[in-house]
């Protein structure tokens, strides 16, 4: 078995941390139907502040997920998109997802009966 480096988990780390927030996960969900307008995502996306948007989209076109389109009109028109690298996650994150629901009951009993015993600890 091949045990990772201390880097090589640091980055991995970076990595998940980045495609785990639940900001990342529901823009590169919402742009694998296409390329949007920054107020459709912001539409489209429950409780997203505008400052959180835009945060998001920018860490994720830092790590080549979202590719920013500025077409010069007036006002000046940005839509964004996966890349290929981004479109190549949205399998895995949506594979995730099936898996949270299907077993959301399972974990909400585990929780339940967790939240039980500490009480009786107590």
């Amino acid at each position: 078995m091949h045990v990772p480096d201390q880097p090589s988990c640091r980055a991995v780390n970076d990595v998940l941390s980045r495609i785990g927030d639940k900001w990342s996960v529901r823009v590169v969900m919402s742009l694998a139907r296409g390329s949007k307008r920054f107020n459709e995502l912001r539409r489209e996306i429950d409780s997203i502040s505008q400052r959180m948007l835009t945060r998001t989209l920018r860490a994720l076109e830092r790590d080549g997920l979202v590719d920013r389109t500025v077409t010069p009109t007036v006002p000046p028109r940005v839509d964004y998109a996966l890349t290929s690298l981004g479109a190549s996650l949205t399998g895995p994150v949506a594979m995730l997802g099936e898996w949270a629901m299907d077993n959301i009951g399972a974990i909400e009993t585990a929780r339940s009966q967790f939240d039980a015993a500490e009480a009786d600890a107590c």
